[in-house]
């Protein structure tokens, strides 16, 4: 499932619904257990990480992985107590350039709070935010979707 949280991407122009996007995912978490999915791997880029880390946490779904890829500590809630709720392995990823360094500093205390098993950290090179390291990186964004699909592949077959 891929969410667009209200009054984000296509949806910026409606009604401002402020701090409603982990509301958002946790509905989506529960469409997709009422569908009969059995475990979930959560993630997303800038807020949509953070969002899916806070909704993860407190998922009826077991949670098989995590990814965020400049995901600020604190959007909507608190991805720092988030992150520390969930033991599966987790996938860090920002760019240094992003924000003048600002997102670094938040990505690396999610994933210096985070309890995943195996957790990593990815630096790449760059300066974008959110999925433009890979829209916009040529090469560099081709192997960083490639590291992020082969994080999600891992972490589904450990699970099974």
């Amino acid at each position: 499932m891929l969410p667009e949280y209200r009054n984000h991407g296509a949806s910026e122009k409606t009604i401002d619904t402020a701090h409603v996007a982990d509301r958002d995912a946790r509905a989506g978490l529960a469409e997709l257990k009422r569908l009969g999915a059995q475990r979930v791997l959560v993630g997303g880029a800038s807020c949509g990480g953070t969002t899916a880390a806070i909704a993860g946490a407190d998922s009826d779904l077991p949670v098989v992985g995590l990814f965020v890829v400049s995901s600020p500590a604190q959007c909507g809630g608190d991805g720092v107590a988030a992150v520390r709720k969930i033991s599966s392995p987790s996938l860090f990823v920002v760019s240094p350039g992003d924000m003048n360094g600002a997102v670094e500093r938040e990505v690396r205390s999610l994933h210096a709070a985070s309890a995943g098993v195996g957790k990593e950290f990815v630096i790449h090179n760059g300066g974008h935010h959110g999925t433009d390291m890979i829209r916009r990186d040529g090469a560099r964004g081709n192997q960083l979707q490639d590291r992020v699909l082969t994080f999600i592949e891992s972490a589904y077959a450990r699970s099974e």
